[in-house]
């Protein structure tokens, strides 16, 4: 047997007619005839009974046909795989990123992505980690650059990186060191979002395991600029990562403590939808995201980060 003669056969089955068949296949009827000619000789059995109304798969037939479709199925992925190293990309790629992330990588991805596939239409996204989970269900996006949430079975991830996190207070908490051990947290009044985020989650879970309880001042579902605003108006403090807050703490318009006692991390993933089929090339897009967040990341470039090996 030949996976050619397997291919054929598969869509002879499904098509009920070699005519049908040949169409679909792009070739003729003497072809597709040939091949299901030299696949019988080669199983030594009939595999098709064949009438003038189309053909039915004989008892061997049925039990060939399970693996012709994996034969055809992986042929298939594997034309796509090769496929996706071709200059021309795919026509449209919609990528999403939560604010830090975005803020951190659209300039250097969409520089390399355009150089890569100039004739890929890019369109780039902000939003919430639970609502981009949303969006890769529904296929309105093909790509995100996410935290990874705690449960995200419905993701296909390649991890990236790894950041700290920390406690971000205003700039008139001079108390406020270096460090913020986690059993402290509910010592002070945090500006979080609303439970449905991922951060406001793995706070929760911190302080479950810490034996203590939150005390949340106010809950901002708005970007990270606002929450931001919010502790330097000192109606509160908040969890970020330092890329979110290299600058403010910079300036001296906000300061940031490292969580420790555990120290607390959260990883950064690309994400793809596991119920929705990829884009055709899909595969040079996230090559290209993944060299160019790495790059990122080995410049020092992405403040208190590392690569996840």
């Amino acid at each position: 047997m030949n996976s050619d003669d397997l291919e054929y056969f598969a869509k002879v089955a499904t098509c009920g007619s070699i005519t049908r068949a040949a169409v679909e296949l792009g070739s003729d009827q003497s072809t597709v005839s040939r091949h299901m000619a030299r696949l019988e000789a080669s199983s030594q059995t009939r595999l098709l009974h064949r009438s003038g109304r189309g053909v039915v798969l004989t008892d061997a037939g049925l039990a060939l046909l399970e693996h012709a479709r994996k034969v055809s199925a992986a042929l298939e992925d594997a034309r796509r795989t090769v496929h996706s190293f071709s200059d021309e990309g795919p026509a449209q790629v919609v990528i999403a990123a939560q604010p830090t992330i975005a803020r951190m990588t659209y300039g250097a991805v969409g520089k390399a992505l355009k150089a890569a596939f100039p004739k890929t239409r890019l369109r780039f996204v902000e939003g919430l980690g639970s609502h981009m989970m949303a969006w890769l269900a529904a296929g309105e996006i093909d790509v995100a650059i996410l935290y990874l949430p705690m449960h995200a079975g419905a993701l296909k991830v390649d991890m990236l990186l790894r950041e700290r996190l920390h406690l971000v207070v205003p700039p008139t908490h001079l108390h406020i060191g270096a460090d913020f051990p986690v059993g402290r947290l509910g010592e002070v009044p945090l500006i979080l979002p609303s439970t449905h985020h991922g951060l406001r989650l793995q706070a929760q879970s911190l302080a479950h395991a810490a034996g203590i309880e939150l005390n949340i001042a106010l809950e901002c579902d708005a970007s990270t600029s606002v929450t931001k605003q919010l502790v330097e108006e000192g109606c509160g403090c908040t969890i970020l990562p330092l890329a979110s807050v290299a600058d403010e703490v910079a300036q001296g318009r906000l300061r940031s403590a490292q969580l420790v006692d555990p120290e607390v991390v959260r990883d950064v993933a690309i994400a793809t939808a596991r119920n929705r089929p990829p884009v055709v090339q899909l595969w040079g897009i996230l090559r290209t995201i993944r060299q160019e967040i790495t790059r990122i990341a080995v410049a020092g470039s992405w403040p208190d980060a590392e690569l996840i090996k």
